[in-house]
């Protein structure tokens, strides 16, 4: 690897996995507090978005890492090519 290419590979980015969204006025939001439900516009099993500075990158499904600690991971699914990127979700 060269130098450069080197210093490029350790650039932190971040990474999201979205589950879903949803739309909402501020005054439900407000009011929201432990144990409460926010309905997504996804469907269990449907793929998650992972998304890299902004920009969906992949998809995939959630898996259980480490049922002891529940802990969750991504399997993916699909490498999103350039064009189909641009429908990015934050």
């Amino acid at each position: 690897m060269s130098p450069n290419l080197d210093m490029v590979m350790r650039i932190p980015v971040t990474v999201k996995v979205v589950l879903g969204s949803t739309t909402m006025p501020v005054a439900s939001l407000v009011k929201l507090g432990r144990g409460a439900v926010i309905p997504l516009d996804r469907r269990v099993g449907e793929p998650v978005d992972v998304v890299v500075n902004g920009r969906v990158v992949a998809r995939g499904e959630v898996v259980v890492v480490d049922e002891s600690t529940s802990r969750f991971g991504i399997s993916l699914t699909e490498v999103v090519g350039a064009s189909d990127s641009d429908r990015s979700t934050g």
